[in-house]
């Protein structure tokens, strides 16, 4: 039977750095209908969906053709987001792609689509991002999430603290940048809806450390694309001056 990919773009209008993120215009059109876009162009989906607790998200995106599935405001994180409305979906493979990411790749879609489609297909997957020693900015950046990896690629912890700690640093040591793209298989993205948010996961106020505390692994995926996504204004700024040039 073939693998059916579905694409879930978790979208809410509340957001605590900047207000009605989601509808910021890019270069005449909302954030978010950007993002929706950029998944269509994925190969390994055979459907894109966003999910969302605003009708006036719901509205924007309707307009032009979106497929909109409504949840309900108790989400504690995109993935519950994402888990209630895969309850109304057939898929085999769910993509958690957040909505603030206009300039995600389709190819890095993709690339977390394909362990899915192999003989050995993984409970979750995600992508990674190597970092050189001297960037230490991103290295030692609390909103710049490391991970830290077994032989098999499969990942030990995710940490906003720098993983592994520099002490015996060697020239072959690697850090790694997460980027928040995941694919769940199905019964794992409804496992996880059922557990409460775990220990390590407030700490760090990062959701995928559930998944690991209770016993869930999580492929990961070396990537060398990596596109901003947008948290603050000045991201926005950013997004909007690439988006130029682009079209320039």
């Amino acid at each position: 039977m073939p693998v059916k990919a579905v694409i879930l773009i978790p979208a809410r209008l509340d957001s605590s750095r900047l207000e009605k993120k989601m509808l910021a215009d890019i270069e005449g059109e909302p954030l978010i209908v950007h993002t929706w876009r950029q998944a269509l162009k994925s190969r390994l989906a055979q459907r894109v969906v966003v999910a969302t607790d605003s009708q006036e998200i719901a509205s924007v995106l309707e307009a032009r053709g979106a497929e909109v599935v409504m949840t309900s405001t108790g989400a504690t994180c995109g993935t519950e987001r994402i888990a209630e409305a895969a309850r109304q979906i057939e898929g085999d493979v769910f993509v958690n792609l957040q909505g603030d990411e206009p300039l995600i790749s389709p190819e890095n879609i993709d690339l977390v689509l394909q362990p899915f489609f192999s003989d050995n297909p993984p409970d979750c997957s995600t992508l990674v991002f190597p970092l050189q020693l001297d960037d230490l900015v991103q290295i030692d950046d609390p909103h710049q999430v490391k991970v830290v990896m077994d032989s098999k690629g499969y990942a030990l912890y995710f940490s906003r603290s720098l993983i592994p700690f520099r002490r015996n640093i060697l020239p072959s040591t690697i850090f790694y940048r997460h980027i928040g793209l995941y694919a769940f298989s199905a019964g794992v993205l409804e496992q996880f809806a059922t557990h409460p948010p775990s220990m390590l996961e407030q700490a760090e106020s990062l959701e995928q450390l559930r998944l690991l505390e209770n016993g869930f692994h999580i492929r990961c995926l070396t990537t060398l694309v990596d596109n901003p996504g947008v948290n603050t204004y000045e991201d926005l700024e950013l997004v909007r001056s690439i988006l130029r040039s682009l079209r320039s």
